[in-house]
Order: structure tokens, then C-alpha cells, then sequence
């Protein structure tokens, strides 16, 4: 509130007045928000071009199973004995974690 206060004080302000705490808002909003999901959604795709064979998956309907074949937009996984699934590559949402 102080900050408005001091722009604000002499009653009319200008329009650089009046945008400036917009400004920083919007600024204030992408290093918090944006930026950080922009990361996030990098690392996962960069997670998902470096699957091997092997390793074990989640995918966003909880399906974990384990990478038996890569092809250019999707996977064949095993989620149990006998079960292959094809799944894309955009449902994966990480590794599953060593316990």
C-alpha cells in the first residue's frame, strides 16, 4: 500500500504512474509463475528424450511399468508380467523413484 501511496500522492498522476505498479506485477508474476513452470516442463521433456530401455515410468494415469520399446511419439511398456502397453511419450510424468 505504501508503494501506491507515494504514487498516488499528488492526485492526478501520470500514466507512467498509473502503469508502473502493473508493470511490476506482471514482472513480479512471470519470475514466480512462469518462468518456473517454463523449467519444469523443459527438464520433463529432456527426462523423457534421455528414456532407455529398462527404466521404469509413470505416466499421468498412475500406469508404472517398465520401457520395452521406443518409437518416435510413443513407448511399449510392461506394467505387469504379460501386459505391453503403448502409451505417448507426452503421458510419461517421470521415473519411478528407487526405493
Amino acid at each position: 500500500m505504501l508503494i501506491f501511496a507515494l504514487f498516488f500522492q499528488d492526485g492526478g498522476g501520470s500514466i507512467f504512474s498509473l502503469l508502473l505498479p502493473l508493470l511490476l506485477m506482471g514482472g513480479i508474476f512471470y519470475f514466480l509463475v512462469l518462468l518456473p513452470q517454463k523449467r519444469q516442463r523443459q527438464q520433463l521433456q529432456e527426462m523423457i528424450a534421455a528414456l532407455k530401455i529398462n527404466d521404469e515410468v509413470v505416466t499421468s494415469g498412475g500406469v508404472i511399468g517398465k520401457v520395452k520399446e521406443i518409437k518416435e511419439t510413443s513407448l511399449i511398456i510392461q506394467s505387469a508380467e504379460k501386459s505391453f502397453l503403448e502409451i505417448g511419450k507426452s503421458a510419461v510424468v517421470g521415473k519411478k523413484a528407487d526405493n
